[in-house]
């Protein structure tokens, strides 16, 4: 693994990017790092790189939103994003990974759009959790692309904003999702073979960047009422969506 300096410029804007999306407006564009990291590195060690600085994002963020997470929601979802990385795992290697960012991307705009052009207010009270079937629809599919490419944020987000929510429930319930799903696929990239000696000296070396880039997130949302929250965070959905649907079609 060898990385120029301006590798490591855009890598380290990338991680700070990410803990910003993760902990202050729910994560829809926290997998753009992967896109900026495989410009340098092989999408394998992007994705091995990756993993325990998200986990540390993850930790951080518990930490920050402990005791505001919708634990509702979290036992509807959590299941089926585990049996989605059993999925993604199984089809490493096999699956089209451009099928799969295509679909996401494409149900991710598709879903945006009607947000952004609803007459209703996005940040309103929640009404009721949508049917259970979409909510496993929406964990199983983020559990895929979580494992694919590090890319599981649109599918969850679509779930979330169907509620609702307060926007530190958002975050919050999103925090402790990806924290869980993150944890979980460690063994599964361990068998994978994806780390390697490199590949874990480069996650040491940017991990200081992760208290930084969270804290920045939690700034943010304190100063964002909740109605431009709400319509930042579908707008994220929309881009994380269209730059999925992109590597779909002409990856």
């Amino acid at each position: 693994m060898e990385m120029t300096t301006t590798g490591w410029i855009v890598t380290a804007f990338a991680i700070l990017f990410t803990g910003i999306a993760k902990s202050g407006f729910g994560g829809a564009l926290g997998g753009l790092a992967i896109p900026f990291m495989a410009l340098w590195l092989s999408p394998r060690e992007a994705l091995a790189v990756m993993l325990p600085i998200l986990i540390a994002i993850d930790l951080f963020g518990i930490r920050a939103w402990r005791g505001k997470a919708d634990w509702t929601d979290l036992k509807l979802l959590l299941p089926a994003a585990l049996v989605g990385i059993a999925v993604g795992t199984l089809a490493f290697g096999v699956m089209s990974e451009r099928m799969v960012k295509g679909a996401v991307g494409a149900i991710a705009v598709t879903f945006a759009l009607d947000r952004l052009l609803r007459t209703g207010k996005p940040g309103s009270a929640a009404s009721g959790p949508p049917p259970r079937h979409f909510a496993w629809l929406c964990g199983v599919g983020s559990g895929i692309t979580s494992t694919l490419a590090h890319a599981g944020g649109p599918p969850v987000m679509v779930y979330l904003l169907s509620r609702r929510q307060p926007r530190e429930t958002f975050v919050a319930t999103s925090v402790f999702f990806f924290a869980v799903i993150n944890l979980a696929k460690l063994p599964f990239y361990v068998g994978l073979g994806l780390f390697t000696r490199d590949t874990l000296i480069m996650s040491a070396m940017l991990l200081p960047l992760v208290p930084v880039g969270v804290g920045l997130g939690r700034h943010l949302l304190a100063r964002i009422p909740e109605r431009p929250f709400y319509l930042f965070a579908t707008a994220g959905l929309g881009l994380s969506g269209v730059k999925l649907l992109w590597d779909g079609v002409m990856g």
